[in-house]
């Protein structure tokens, strides 16, 4: 048995680093994790276009804050809302008063990482029960999710509901979107959206995301906008060899050289090129439209930088000193699980996604009582304070097909419901834990997952949509705190660049023009390619369409005003 989690984490660097990572996939599922790109507009996919602009707004839903539940920690600078207080569970809200769901049945497709439960598993049927659909579960399998999308949409026989993540986004998946999937705009918007009171609670600028093709498409899997790469050390080994958390890149490399003894079998660290990114202030590589931003009155792109440039440098220098795990100079930190050799203390800071805090957390409270992982505030490479760049406020999405009827969509909004419910409700439970008795029990205040409840509450109804952005571990209080209040402070350093929560399709002549970037900065920093590489690599870009490119997202800001700050 296994203690289990909610939390909504934001956007992840690369699809590849999170299917890498098992821990980070299951709090993606479990609270809703947006990873790369999404692409989604206002014309066909082949032209691109935005969500942005004037008729944006009118398409929104009202935003309601629900008040069934209040958090241990509010909301501040951008972060998830806390929950630190022992599961009560004779004291769960009920946020649904009454089944909206009309005994339809309703058949939904979604990426499913692991083994997918039998149909008829006490899960599905309790949800079932407590929505009032029957609803039919198609799980495909989340690793060759894009193949199996691809083929789906190219049919004419398309499920009522297909969960799509913005890292499947490419080639004609948005003109698809635009093409197959309704309009929920006249049951969701202004306050249309009151009758599903539970929608009515996520934040806007998630909603903002749903719009594709002029129209609201979807429905949303909400997240912190705040930088989500935090990185992880291990404390207990810091506070005992007296070591101090750095404040400068300066103060970083003169701690990886402290730490650092090959012979012993020690490293200080992986690979820390998306800290560096975050230090030296270089804009979201994860999603196309955030990599751009006005500048001195020009519109730039993150690898025309160069602070994108000094970061890759910094990075190379920690390979080339010889502080970086062999590991992660061969690329298998990027392939395999890092934390058991974290766990032994070969390395001592790793950057990845929050949500690894709480995981290696209870990963090891068991067998290693003394093993305590901690976050680094991300520093200004100078020793000031960081410039850091929001991502996404959402970036995986549920859509209805064209062909639903009014009752079947009436139905999938009568799920979403449900599973938007807030932390601390009954419905949150039985959606994110299943049934007590069956699927989890609780002592202490602490819900502790049954090996059924492994099996079969994961990868399902959290996929349909979420509630906003929620850190909470009954189990280590201590870590939800310091998550939400790590967000807290980073988030006062964050900015939102002119494109921030605009759904953007790039014109597919662009498509794959910035692809290559990713692997060239791995080689650069592993030695293997020089910074004059990427120089050459960035002025062909320019040449090959990248001018032109930024000329077409001008005209985007021209037309539709940059993001609201």
């Amino acid at each position: 048995m296994t203690p289990n989690t909610a939390t909504s984490a934001p956007s992840a660097p690369s699809r590849r680093s999170f299917l890498a990572s098992t821990a980070v996939a299951a709090a993606a599922v479990a609270g809703g994790m947006p990873l790369l790109a999404a692409c989604g507009g206002s014309d066909s996919g082949s032209g691109g276009g935005t969500s942005a602009g004037k008729s944006a707004k009118k398409l929104l839903p009202a935003y309601i804050a629900t008040n069934v539940v209040t958090p241990d920690i509010a909301a501040k600078n951008g972060s998830a809302v806390g929950f630190t207080s022992k599961l009560d569970i004779a004291g769960l809200k009920t946020s649904v008063p009454k089944k909206l769901g009309k005994g339809g049945k309703v058949s939904i497709m979604s990426p499913f990482w692991g083994s997918p439960p039998k149909s008829d598993n006490a899960y599905y049927k309790a949800m079932n029960d407590l929505i009032g659909v029957d609803v039919e579960w198609q799980n495909q399998d989340g690793n060759t999710y894009d193949q199996k999308l691809g083929a789906v949409l190219a049919s004419s026989d398309i499920p009522d509901v297909v969960v799509i993540p913005g890292w499947n986004m490419g080639g004609k998946i948005p003109s698809a979107i635009i093409g197959k999937f309704a309009d929920l705009g006249p049951y969701l918007s202004g306050d249309k959206v009151k009758d599903y009171p539970n929608l009515a609670g996520i934040p806007s600028d998630a909603w903002q995301r749903c719009i594709f093709g002029g129209k609201l498409r979807g429905l949303p899997m909400p997240s912190s906008y705040v930088a989500n790469i935090v990185p992880l050390y291990r404390k207990d080994i810091f506070d005992k060899e007296g070591y101090q958390v750095p404040t400068s890149a300066d103060e970083f490399m003169a701690l990886a050289k402290e730490i650092t003894n090959a012979k012993a079998k020690r490293w200080a660290c992986l690979d820390m090129k998306w800290t560096a990114f975050n230090a030296w202030g270089v804009l979201s590589g994860s999603e196309k439209a955030l990599g751009w931003n006005m500048v001195d009155g020009k519109l730039i792109y993150r690898v025309e930088t160069q602070e994108y440039l000094e970061a890759l440098e910094w990075t190379r220098k920690l390979f080339a000193a010889g502080y970086v795990h062999p590991d992660a100079k061969l690329g298998k930190s990027q392939s395999t699980d890092p934390g058991p050799k974290f766990a032994a203390g070969e390395f001592l800071i790793y950057n990845q996604d929050i949500s690894q805090w709480w995981s290696r957390t209870a990963e090891q409270a068991t067998q290693n009582p003394d093993y305590k992982i901690w976050g680094m505030d991300i520093f200004g490479h100078d020793g000031g304070s960081p410039t850091l760049w929001a991502g996404e406020p959402a970036n995986i999405f549920a859509f209805v097909s064209k062909k639903a009827s009014e009752s079947v969509i009436r139905d999938v909004l009568a799920v979403a419901n449900v599973t938007a419910a807030p932390y601390g409700t009954k419905e949150y439970m039985l959606t994110n834990y299943g049934v007590e008795g069956t699927h989890y029990t609780v002592k202490n205040g602490v819900p502790t997952k049954t090996d059924q409840g492994n099996n079969e509450v994961i990868n399902a109804y959290v996929m349909v949509a979420s509630p906003t952005a929620t850190i909470a571990h009954p189990d280590f209080p201590e870590v939800a705190k310091a998550q939400v209040e790590w967000q807290q402070r980073m988030g006062a350093f964050t900015k939102k660049s002119s494109f921030y929560g605009m759904q953007i399709t790039e014109p597919s002549r662009y498509t794959n023009l910035s692809n290559d970037f990713e692997q060239l900065e791995d080689d650069i920093v592993r030695g293997r390619k020089k910074i004059s590489d990427m120089q050459q690599a960035v002025s062909d870009w320019k040449s090959k369409g990248g001018d032109q490119l930024r000329d077409w997202y001008k005209k985007l800001l021209d037309e539709n005003g940059p993001a609201a700050s």
